[in-house]
């Protein structure tokens, strides 16, 4: 029985086109039914860890029928962090590329504060109004790069952690569209299937 641990933007990123539906809606309604099939049959089960769950809840009604359904349908589990065990290099690489995302936010602080300081002489009698327009664009400007410099193609939650070990756990497949969960979850040493490719497995499971 294969087991399938499955990130939420695998119902909200419909720039994957998963073939399960145009919506969340559509997608969350047709993935229920091929896991009742497939727990059924006893070919498939589908997990997700308790942190991805309260993630999905966000985006969801709390009375949505089909939101409910599914997660009836799924194994909610969270990661057995007590007895799993990893390689400890991949803990000197996390470390070591956290210091190095690190350094390079503050470089980027630094460089936007020295901007910031330059578009703001003489302008001292500037409204309240005037100024928030002024600095808004340096502040989000910030944001954006220090977003990119620290979080793209990283692990930037816990949540994205407890994806990987449940699947190492269970020695089970992965499916996100996350690029820093996907590098992460090949650095650890898990399995993963494209989400563009996901339901064909499914599917030929059930055949």
């Amino acid at each position: 029985m294969e087991s399938f641990i499955i990130d939420t933007n695998f119902f909200f990123n419909l720039e994957i086109k998963s073939g399960f539906g145009k919506n969340p809606n559509e997608i969350i309604v047709n993935l229920t039914d091929m896991a009742k099939k497939l727990k059924k049959e006893k070919k498939a089960e589908l997990f997700m860890p308790a942190s991805i769950v309260s993630e999905f809840k966000t985006f969801m009604d709390e009375k949505s029928e089909i939101a409910n359904e599914f997660l009836t349908t799924i194994t909610i589990k969270s990661p057995d962090i007590e007895n799993i065990k990893f390689s400890v290099a991949v803990f000197y690489k996390l470390v070591d590329e956290s210091r190095s995302r690190s350094y390079r936010g503050l470089q980027i602080a630094e460089e936007i504060a020295d901007q910031a300081g330059k578009i703001m002489l003489g302008k001292q009698d500037l409204s309240k109004v005037d100024y928030q327009k002024t600095i808004g664009v340096v502040v989000n400007k910030l944001r954006e790069r220090y977003r990119q410099a620290t979080r793209f193609n990283f692990l930037d939650s816990v949540a994205d952690l407890d994806l990987i070990v449940l699947a190492k756990e269970l020695d089970g497949c992965l499916v996100t569209s996350d690029e820093g969960v996907t590098r992460w979850g090949r650095i650890f040493g898990v399995k993963e299937i494209s989400s563009v490719l996901f339901r064909q497995r499914l599917v030929s499971l059930l055949e």
